[in-house]
């Protein structure tokens, strides 16, 4: 079986209110929705990441250092990708032609995405690559965080180090996550509940452009 490692990008992609709208909808129309949703958010991430896996209601992609470039394009990434979920949420709730359960409450659900910049070990397990390491796990975990949103952008320390961003220019909000056998994780949330995509996108992208070398992490 070969293997190697390679630096970089993990990028998790949840759609919020899963279960309640699935459990409280239609069969024939509650599970494709969420796949239309989801569809629309791997467009975007895909390329110039790659689609790992999608976990029932979440995509799960990640990019080595070197198809990023430069890694600030992450950001119109995954602000592209919470826009085509947005829209698509849209046309789906205006669609009138339908009023059961799943069509009514497409507005229910929401996105949250989680970036987490590490090492992976690429390898084959019967006939199919799939990545793994602790960073790997870390990223999962952290879509269990105590952030009290149900939309948002959540990047780790790793991450934004790594992208360039400062957070306190960016309005981001410091957080701390503590998982067991991981320890005390530093992220950065931004909540994008109430803000459409673009402001979310003029809010980040303004700050991405400062150095790295002025960034505030340690504040």
């Amino acid at each position: 079986m070969k293997s190697h490692t390679e630096d970089g990008i993990l990028v998790l992609a949840d759609i919020s209110g899963f279960t309640a709208f699935v459990t409280a909808t239609e069969l024939e129309h509650g599970p494709p929705i969420i796949a239309a949703l989801l569809e629309e958010v791997m467009r975007r991430l895909s390329p110039p990441l790659e689609i790992q896996e999608v976990e029932g209601d979440a995509v799960f992609a990640l990019g080595p250092d070197r198809a990023i470039v430069p890694p600030s394009r992450l950001l119109d990434v995954l602000e592209s990708a919470f826009g085509a979920f947005r829209n698509r949420q849209r046309e789906l709730q205006a669609d009138e032609s339908c009023s059961c359960n799943a069509c009514r409450n497409v507005w229910t659900l929401d996105l949250k995405i989680v970036a987490h910049h590490g090492r992976f070990l690429r390898q084959v397990v019967g006939g199919r690559g799939q990545v793994a390491g602790t960073d790997v796990i870390l990223a999962h975990r952290l879509l269990k965080n105590r952030s009290g949103r149900q939309a948002y952008l959540l990047f780790t320390e790793a991450a934004l180090r790594w992208v360039g961003i400062d957070p306190i220019r960016a309005g981001l909000v410091a957080h701390t996550e503590r998982y067991e056998h991981l320890g005390d994780i530093r992220c950065f949330v931004q909540n994008l509940e109430s803000v459409d995509r673009d402001r979310a996108s003029a809010t980040i992208l303004a700050a991405s452009a400062r150095p790295i070398g002025d960034l505030a992490l340690s504040r």
